[in-house]
């Protein structure tokens, strides 16, 4: 834990034990630790975390791991075994939340259900992370992020125009959906507690997530109306929104939003304000339903200028643009270094570039610590917990952590 001089955080003093695996739960207890949470990550010895054998790209670690997992404590028990379960007892018995993400009814059936901690650890909050939530024909089934992207409608606006062109996001959005309302729950039932001086229930799909993601696309969809097309990059119903070749062999992405700015783009950017007047895209509604007469227009404007000499117009005219970037131009991203939003955190692999959390807040610094190895507090904790050095040699020698 980072022991420097720090001005107080919102969570200081909270601590929580996280049963978790890879994303949502992980994203989460994350985000509480930025807070100054102490998160204390349960893993299975000898393995840990799926998630850390993801992939190596990380000088060896799991990119998805990096990410989600700084600044947490890691502890390995084997809670199959009676003696593991006791470390169990003895760290709920101290901490504010549970967070676990396991196997449909898994928790449950280790005794983790909140009717049963309620009992024993009344102001502990426990928070339930699963792909279809409690109850309902779904609660078994397993999910994962591309299948909640499959169930939840996703993949029925994202993608090419053809029918068969559907596409994945490039990201877990579905395990982010959930890991944020957790984190926000979590945060919620913090502040219930600070009232009643009790403990509550958390209960967050990954479907419910992403279909609340999905409200917009829903509402186009309502009682039964056509719903968006695919559209690929571009916007299914808004245009031009989206990207456009440039004469260089760039790319840039634009949109427009209203009628001013297509007046603008159609003078400033695009030399022809005669076409503001064309009745075939004298609305948006009418831009979208023409926009491939359109598009030939824009593209054929565009091929006589560089990518820059686009951008240069299109900021001329106030009309919003960004650059196509990949992930090394992301990496280098001016404004992202302007405003210093990478720091150093420690790992096994030694120290990572690693971006500051979303949000700047002037009466603290987030907290940004190291990415724990497979069990490295283990002994610590179970010190910490009134464990011997000759109990805690015993309980490793069985397999227990």
């Amino acid at each position: 834990m980072n022991t420097t001089t720090q001005r107080p955080r919102p969570l200081d003093g909270i601590t929580v034990v996280s049963l978790e695996h890879a994303i949502a739960a992980p994203f989460c207890t994350r985000q509480l630790a930025d807070l100054g949470a102490r998160v204390i990550k349960v893993e299975r010895p000898g393995s840990g975390d799926f998630a850390r054998g993801y992939d190596e790209r990380v000088g060896g670690l799991a990119s998805h791991f990096v990410w989600t997992n700084r600044s947490k404590e890691s502890l390995t028990l084997d809670l199959k075994q009676p003696e593991a379960v006791g470390v169990l007892d003895r760290l709920l018995a101290q901490a504010d939340v549970l967070v676990q993400n396991l196997a449909p009814g898994a928790a449950a059936r280790m005794g983790l259900s909140f009717e049963a901690l309620h009992a024993r650890f009344p102001r502990l909050i426990l928070c339930d992370i699963s792909g279809y939530g409690e109850g309902g024909p779904y609660e078994q089934k397993k999910a994962y992020d591309l299948l909640i992207q499959s169930e939840g409608g996703f993949l029925s606006v994202t993608g090419g125009a053809g029918e068969t062109e559907m596409a994945k996001a490039g990201c877990s959005i579905a395990d982010i959906a959930a890991g944020m309302y957790a984190y926000s729950n979590v945060l919620a039932a913090l502040m219930l507690r600070s009232k009643t001086g009790v403990g509550s229930c958390v209960d967050v799909s990954m479907l419910e997530s992403l279909v609340e993601w999905m409200s917009y696309p829903l509402y186009y969809a309502y009682q039964g109306a056509t719903p968006p097309p695919r559209a690929g990059a571009a916007h299914a119903t808004i245009y031009p929104y989206g990207p456009f070749p440039s004469g260089d062999g760039g790319t840039v992405m634009l949109g427009l939003q209203n009628e001013r700015e297509w007046q603008l783009f159609c003078d400033k950017v695009l030399l022809q304000p005669q076409l503001a007047l064309d009745e075939r895209f004298a609305a948006n509604f009418k831009r979208s339903s023409n926009r491939e007469e359109l598009r030939a227009i824009i593209v054929e404007s565009f091929a006589q200028l560089s990518a820059e000499e686009v951008i240069a117009r299109l900021d001329g005219a106030q009309i919003a643009n960004a650059q196509v970037n990949d992930m090394a131009g992301v990496w280098a991203h001016p404004q992202l270094k302007a405003r210093e939003r990478w720091v150093e955190v420690d790992s096994p692999a030694g120290p990572l570039p690693a971006l500051l959390p979303p949000g700047r807040n002037t009466a603290f610094e987030p907290r940004m610590d190291a990415v724990p190895a497979l069990g490295q507090h283990s002994d610590s904790l179970l010190a910490e917990l009134g464990y011997a050095a000759t109990d805690i040699q015993r309980l490793r020698e069985r397999g227990a952590i």
